[in-house]
């Protein structure tokens, strides 16, 4: 028997749906609709002429080489920041189910850096990183011999930026792997224990698996935070540069928009982002999602 709810006034769950529903339509489906409009578009930099060019922006944009070089870059970045920080937030929430004592204040110590800014989170790494004055660009010189520069060194900044996103992302996936290892029966481990199974081999077998719808949900949602959240973090800390090694689809579209004042041309950068993202979490629910265990 299914049972529905029913509301005493018609209206309430109108006015109860009201302010998501103005928040998506103010947030997201205005700007995507103008993104639509203006790639169509071109015009000067100053406003004062507009020119319906239907097409001609997109066919630009996939004979631009830097452009190609921004999808390689996104794509690195992205696969970079979503191993990293996936890998390290298992290990931290494996590790703090373990704990006995003090687990809270480990729980809650592991939490508070979701709560730094993308910007904030991108200045402390700069700092610690800074070729000058930072404690881990003078350990790699002192200890290990490496001249580390991300001003300069494009690799250094790649791995600059990696480091910084997914230090941010690494509490939001602690969460819920923690929350998925809390919901496994501890049966299910102690039988493999007495069978005989090593940790390690009863983590295989018995606990990952089991983990693999937050996995999956995770996988999706660092890859969007990849594409679209991480523009604070690259632009306080390598600006796109050095040489454009840092400058992702996101960044890049700001950097044409914003900088180069090229409205038609970056809103023409921001549709193709919003579609291969979309194509990404459809392809990722159609298709990967058909090998997680439920």
């Amino acid at each position: 028997m299914i049972k529905r709810v029913t509301f005493k006034h018609k209206w309430l769950p109108y006015a109860l749906l009201a302010p998501q529903l103005l928040i998506t339509l103010v947030f997201f489906i205005w700007p995507a609709s103008q993104a639509l409009y203006y790639s169509v578009l071109q015009q000067d930099a100053f406003g004062l002429r507009v020119d319906f060019v239907a097409f001609d922006n997109f066919a630009y944009l996939f004979s631009d080489p830097t452009y190609l070089e921004s999808f390689e870059i996104t794509i690195m970045f992205s696969v970079s920041v979503a191993l990293m920080s996936l890998s390290f937030a298992l290990i931290l929430a494996v590790m703090a189910d373990r704990v006995i004592k003090g687990a809270t204040a480990y729980k809650t110590l592991l939490i508070w850096p979701y709560a730094v800014a993308p910007a904030i989170a991108g200045v402390l790494w700069y700092f610690l990183f800074n070729p000058a004055v930072g404690i881990n660009a003078w350990i790699l010189r002192a200890w290990f011999g490496y001249d580390w520069n991300h001003t300069l060194n494009g690799t250094d900044a790649m791995l600059l930026i990696v480091i910084a996103a997914a230090w941010k992302q690494i509490s939001y996936n602690f969460l819920f792997f923690l929350a998925g290892l809390q919901a496994i029966p501890r049966s299910l481990i102690e039988a493999a224990a007495i069978d005989g199974a090593s940790p390690l081999k009863r983590f295989w077998t018995i606990v990952f698996p089991l983990l693999s719808p937050t996995t999956f949900f995770l996988v999706v949602v660092n890859i969007v935070y990849a594409f679209f959240d991480t523009f604070g973090t690259i632009h306080a800390t390598t600006r796109g540069g050095p040489y454009g090694a840092t400058n992702t689809l996101v960044y890049k579209v700001f950097n044409d928009g914003f900088i180069g004042l090229d409205l038609g041309g970056s809103a023409a950068q921001s549709v193709v982002l919003m579609v291969i993202v979309i194509t990404l979490t459809v392809v990722q629910f159609r298709y990967i999602e058909r090998r997680v265990e439920y």
